[in-house]
């Protein structure tokens, strides 16, 4: 039998323990980064649906505010300038929402001024099929435990942006969420 002319350590097949480990660190940066573009991903995915929540209470509450005639406490501008603020929480031009999801229903709890000027949070619930039940009412605030908890404050400016027009801008700030940059969402309306 002829004897092989390769010696022992010359001619052996297969991958030397360099070429394990560089191909071991090259999988290793390609995973890391896969892990960074989904997190990435999942991190703009929730806070994509907390702007949507923003943008929709943003949008009820202008609705809200529109329905009222020109006249009502509710839109009427005492001074002739403003009347509420977005940067502090004054009496009548804001409210909180808590967004609770439970069993595929949500739950929307609101704060507001009963009849007597007390504080009172109004509890919603809508459910899959369409149905609603509520209103119950509560003069002390919900568990905010796995509920979202959104601020909204409004301001009604008089002749703005001209004379013998209201301005109402509604912000809505996500309070207890962590998000890299947070949650706000403003949007304005103008009504004679």
């Amino acid at each position: 039998m002829p004897q092989s002319k390769c010696s022992k350590h010359h001619c052996s097949r297969g991958f030397t323990i360099v070429e394990v480990l560089v191909a071991a660190f090259v999988l290793f940066v390609g995973l890391v980064a896969v892990a960074g573009v989904v997190g990435s991903t999942l991190a703009n995915t929730a806070r994509s649906e907390y702007m949507t929540q923003a943008a929709t209470l943003a949008t009820e509450k202008l609705e809200d505010l529109n329905r009222y005639p020109i006249s009502d406490a509710n839109v009427a501008v005492p001074n002739n300038i403003s009347a509420g603020s977005l940067a502090a929480d004054v009496t009548g031009y804001y409210d909180e929402v808590y967004y609770s999801p439970s069993e595929g229903a949500l739950v929307e709890t609101t704060t507001g001024l009963d009849a007597n000027g007390n504080l009172q949070y109004t509890t919603m619930t809508y459910t899959p099929d369409g149905n609603m039940a509520g209103p119950t009412y509560a003069t002390s605030a919900p568990d905010s435990t796995g509920s979202r908890v959104y601020e909204r404050r409004w301001i009604i400016e008089q002749n703005q942006p001209v004379n013998g027009v209201r301005r109402v801008t509604v912000l809505v700030n996500l309070l207890n969420q962590a998000t890299a940059s947070g949650v706000s969402f403003q949007m304005s309306m103008v009504r004679p």
